[in-house]
């Protein structure tokens, strides 16, 4: 194996790429179920979203409105209920401009999203009263605006062409709420949003909270009638909002990670067996070109038995030192791919296990029968050849 360096890395090459595939794949597994989690956290589980329905098939805009938020406190198990109008505008202080989401919120938002003020205010009744031209921002817009370190509180920001007076700032909360990455976010009373920033190009969106996760069905039933009947739905008319529950979001989108999980694994074991493939081609090589050595080695009484374990033994090795290697190159390859924020990825002590054994598993399958025929070789012939 040392004295053809080359075959035998070459032979190594596809349980390298396999293995490190394998590690690949389960960390962009548990890097899609974390990211899943995280974009979840604040939604909790007895929350039910409702959003515009427009797209295909619609011939109308939908009648969503912020207001029905309150219109929904009097549906059947609902406990509470936040509207908001969501956009994307322009954001600038000073000489720096960037376009973040502005969130059109009520009173409640903040509370039932479980936001937490960093330091300042929250939006107050009295800002959606009086359509106040002022904000709550997220932290990354604080740390993108105000380079220079200087307290956001007080400022004023450009939005949309407006001046807006930051009251409050949100604590970094890493993860979305819902479909609003808040840290990316900079928040107004709705009443603002929808006259003066966003008019009537904002998305709205509902948060409900159900009084118990048991009754969700016959809440999302109530809230539906009660919407259909302020829209003034025909019985034919398709309801122009979508509604979602928390847990069936979570479990559509763990579903979705789930899928592209086994549809990598799938292509990792693929890339195993073609590189086992190639093993059992090398190993025939091997043998072919070391006939007369095994015929000498049969001749002063080398047994089947040794013959056998001597060539398995060399195709077992080939695998778990490929094995090894491409368990470096997969581990080492997650930070730098997450560094980059190429993908989400994550570590897992699944991954390495499951590929190094793999290596073994196909060392020892397709080494097996090449090692058999060499070990089965007669000596007088395996002498004999040239």
């Amino acid at each position: 194996m040392l004295a053809k360096k080359t075959r035998t890395f070459l032979s190594m090459l596809g349980i390298i790429i396999g293995v490190a595939t394998v590690i690949a794949v389960f960390a962009v597994g548990k890097g899609a179920q974390e990211s899943v989690n995280s974009q979840f956290q604040n939604l909790n589980a007895n929350s039910i979203l409702i959003t515009a329905n427009r797209g295909r098939g619609f011939t109308s805009s939908s009648k969503l409105k912020t207001e029905d938020a309150q219109l929904l406190l009097t549906a059947d198990h609902i406990s509470s209920a936040t509207g908001a109008v969501t956009g994307s505008t322009a954001v600038s202080y000073g000489a720096t401009d960037k376009s973040y989401d502005v969130v059109g919120v009520d009173q409640n938002f903040i509370p039932i999203s479980n936001l937490a003020i960093a330091s300042g205010r929250a939006i107050t009744t009295d800002d959606i009263s009086q359509k106040a031209m002022v904000a709550v921002v997220g932290d990354t817009v604080v740390s993108d605006l105000f380079t220079s370190g200087e307290n956001p509180i007080g400022l004023e920001i450009t939005v949309a062409g407006k001046k807006i007076v930051i009251v409050g700032v949100l604590k970094k909360l890493g993860s979305r709420v819902g479909m609003i990455s808040v840290d990316d976010s900079v928040i107004i009373p709705n009443s603002t949003a929808e006259k003066s920033i966003l008019g009537t190009k904002g998305q709205v969106m509902i948060t409900t909270q159900v009084d118990n996760v048991d009754n969700t069905g016959a809440a999302t039933s109530s809230i539906t009638s009660i919407l259909r009947t302020e829209h003034k739905l025909k019985i034919s008319d398709a309801d122009d909002f979508r509604i979602m529950d928390a847990g069936s979001m979570v479990a559509a989108a763990q579903s979705s990670a789930k899928t592209l999980s086994t549809l990598l694994t799938a292509i990792a074991a693929i890339t195993l067996l073609v590189s086992g493939i190639g093993i059992m081609n090398v190993m025939f090589v091997i043998v072919s070109e070391r006939t007369k050595e095994i015929g000498i080695a049969k001749a002063i009484g080398g047994k089947q038995s040794d013959i056998l374990s001597q060539f398995l033994l060399e195709s077992v090795i080939l695998s778990m030192v490929g094995g090894i290697i491409g368990m470096i190159i997969g581990q080492a390859a997650i930070p730098i791919i997450t560094y980059f924020n190429l993908i989400a990825m994550s570590s897992s002590l699944t991954g390495p296990l499951i590929g190094f054994s793999f290596s073994v598993i196909v060392g020892v399958f397709f080494g097996f029968y090449p090692a058999l025929q060499a070990s089965r070789l007669d000596p007088v012939d395996a002498l004999r050849s040239e």
